[in-house]
């Protein structure tokens, strides 16, 4: 016997994960598996392994302290060189003992959730939203999501007038809601959020006396020409009354989620000294601390690295957004981030998720390519898929061409065929799922 929550864990393991897993069992070679799965469902940057090679795999000293017991929310000298990395991203002056280093992003969301939520109390998220939230901010928490369904004429653009009505409503249904989470910048769908929303989100929050949590594993993946604002800005935080607490971590803009290395920042002392007992059991390897942190104290070489890195992302969104273009595919013009949000709801033979399920499965089936579908990240309506671009070239270019040849394969649904190129970028076809 196990708990019941266990039993609900293990009942629902993440589908993101699922589908990742089976596309690298069998992964696509040109010449020696060219009908191996393409896996453009996950959000790896895979562009700049040549980058890190040198640093990573060279001889490096070792001293006697990194492989001692240390504190369990990250090093001394680690969150140093975090604090001073992360002002810099941030704008602002970071505290070290602000800082609580965990095992990855998803332990840290996972952290601040279990410090702000009993069980039963709610998180207010624009949706769609990254899939995983489901888990990282519920499984352990207790806590419930409430999405706030973003509209697809406005190409899913985050307001702070949809996240105040939400909690507004909730209170009136005497929900208590202890934060409004969302990453910035976006994911699934990449947009760099003008300071200005910012500004309004934190404004919202303060007044109906919520935290808010952000997600800003993507700060330095912004390759368009909107620069990222953070939370911890000071013209943002000036703005509300409440507590905000950033998550951050080397998977995405460092290209290492195999390293498994998030923190947390926030400001608020009872906050953090909750976190710091909750990461003994997200600890993090000494060793793998001492990289990051000669890593981080080499500056010019991390700047040169994240520019190089973002030259990369751009020429790879190019590629993409032209591929999808000639196809006559619509997709949201994003400028940060791995992935594009792609429409293919012409293509459903019905205007329902069961639908868009189907069409997942006879895209992973028939073209082996993973690509990920709306309903996993809570989309308002059907038809959306996540595509991942931050790999190979030659690799997404035949990914999006197994996916084009499918649909070409399966036309679109007549009263749809002329709308797929003369619809607005993001426009919606079916009304909402709450209407």
């Amino acid at each position: 016997m196990v708990s019941r929550r266990a039993a609900a864990l293990a009942a629902q393991p993440p589908a993101i994960a699922a589908a990742h897993f089976r596309a690298e069992a069998h992964p696509y070679h040109p010449r020696l598996r060219p009908g191996g799965y393409i896996n453009l469902g996950t959000a790896e940057n895979r562009l700049v392994w040549d980058l890190l090679a040198p640093r990573l795999t060279g001889p490096r000293p070792l001293s006697a302290a990194d492989t001692h017991y240390a504190p369990l929310h990250g090093t001394d000298a680690f969150r140093e060189q975090l604090a001073r990395f992360l002002g810099g991203v941030c704008r602002t002056e970071v505290d070290p003992e602000h800082l609580v280093v965990v095992s990855g992003v998803t332990s840290a969301l996972d952290v601040i959730a279990s410090v702000l939520c009993d069980p039963g109390e709610a998180i207010v998220v624009p949706a769609p939203y990254y899939g995983a939230f489901d888990v990282d901010l519920v499984g352990r928490s207790g806590a419930r999501l409430l999405p706030v369904p973003l509209s697809a004429g406005r190409n899913f653009q985050v307001t702070a007038s949809e996240i105040g009505h939400a909690l507004t409503r909730a209170r009136e249904r005497g929900v208590t809601v202890r934060a409004v989470a969302l990453a910035s910048p976006g994911n699934p769908v990449g947009h760099v959020h003008p300071p200005q929303v910012l500004r309004e989100i934190a404004e919202v929050a303060g007044q109906h006396g919520v935290d808010v949590i952000v997600d800003e594993i993507y700060a330095n993946s912004v390759f368009g020409g909107a620069p990222f604002v953070s939370f911890l800005d000071p013209e943002v935080r000036r703005a509300g009354t409440g507590r905000v607490h950033i998550v951050w971590g080397f998977a995405k803009d460092f290209g290492l989620p195999g390293f498994k290395i998030g923190v947390l920042c926030s400001p608020d002392p009872e906050v953090c000294a909750a976190a710091r007992a909750l990461a003994y059991f997200a600890a993090t390897s000494t060793d793998t601390q001492a990289v990051l942190r000669d890593v981080l104290a080499d500056r010019a070489w991390v700047a040169r690295f994240l520019a190089e890195s973002r030259r990369r992302l751009a020429l790879s969104y190019a590629s993409s957004v032209e591929l999808l273009t000639a196809a006559g595919v619509p997709f949201v013009p994003v400028g940060a981030g791995f992935s594009l949000w792609v429409d293919l709801g012409a293509w459903l033979t019905a205007p329902t998720f069961a639908a868009e399920h189907a069409l997942w499965e006879r895209i992973l089936e028939q073209a082996c390519v993973n690509v990920l579908p709306g309903q996993l990240f809570a989309s308002p309506d059907p038809g959306w898929f996540r595509i991942c671009y931050a790999t190979d070239l030659a690799v997404v270019t035949e990914g999006i061409s197994r996916v084009v040849r499918l649909l070409g394969a399966s036309e679109p649904r007549g009263d749809e065929r002329a709308a797929v190129s003369s619809r607005p970028v993001g426009a919606t076809r079916y009304e909402s799922i709450e209407d």
